[in-house]
């Protein structure tokens, strides 16, 4: 690797780093946020069969999942100004984020709660608790467990995705790394800088994973039948 390399890159991984603290993390905290919320909706609509709402929700993860996630940046961004609805690029990279995510992590969250055993839904009608009751403190927290890891690896999924976000111009850090490839005629280098980059974070997002799935992992004894939790 000559001099000249060396420098660009140096000098490119200020530039490129500034955007992914500035734009590509606040993307991706604030697309996933809402996306679990909506997530969190879709699926308790369908366990608890709302009717009109869970024909909705059904509707609305065929539609999500069957399309791919850049057709759908493309149709909020460019697509909705020719009805009226103009946005920015940076909501609608997060309203096009959130409403894919959701689509995904609402089947997650709902084979969660559904993995809930039925007897302690039993026994929690039967001690008086009311379904608002029963979800909160019982159904809830327990698929919360279950469901951590898959919608932990859609944030990873998520961070990498944002990518994508260049493609409506939002000037996050792949867009700023193409803007300075161009420049120096270095598309090889800077790209595997970024990739770099995305790698780093996506490698501590793995590490804090992991050791949450240590805190929230359930413990069995081998000699008795109870089930312990790790607090």
């Amino acid at each position: 690797m000559d001099e000249r390399l060396i420098e660009i890159l140096l000098q490119s991984f200020t530039k490129i780093l500034i955007p992914c603290i500035k734009i590509t993390i606040p993307l991706t905290i604030i697309s996933y946020v809402l996306g679990v919320a909506l997530a969190l909706f879709l699926a308790l609509v369908q366990v608890a069969n709302v009717k009109g709402l869970k024909q909705f929700a059904r509707f609305y993860i065929w539609i999500f999942r069957g399309t791919p996630l850049l057709v759908q940046l493309f149709i909020i961004f460019f697509g909705l100004p020719s009805v009226g609805i103009m946005l920015d690029a940076f909501p609608s990279a997060v309203i096009a984020f959130a409403l894919n995510l959701a689509a995904y992590n609402a089947e997650v969250i709902r084979s969660a709660i559904l993995a809930v055993p039925e007897g302690q839904t039993e026994a929690a009608y039967m001690a008086g608790l009311s379904y608002p009751q029963l979800m909160i403190r019982i159904v809830l927290p327990q698929a919360a467990r279950i469901a951590f890891p898959p919608l932990f690896n859609s944030l990873i999924g998520l961070t990498k995705d944002t990518s994508l976000a260049s493609n409506i111009t939002v000037i996050e850090m792949f867009s700023v790394a193409q803007q300075v490839a161009a420049r120096y005629y270095e598309p090889f280098a800077l790209y595997c800088e970024a990739a770099f980059i995305y790698l780093i974070i996506c490698t501590l997002l793995t590490w804090l994973q992991s050791y949450m799935e240590k805190k929230l992992t359930w413990k069995q004894p081998q000699e008795k039948g109870e089930v312990q939790v790790n607090a």
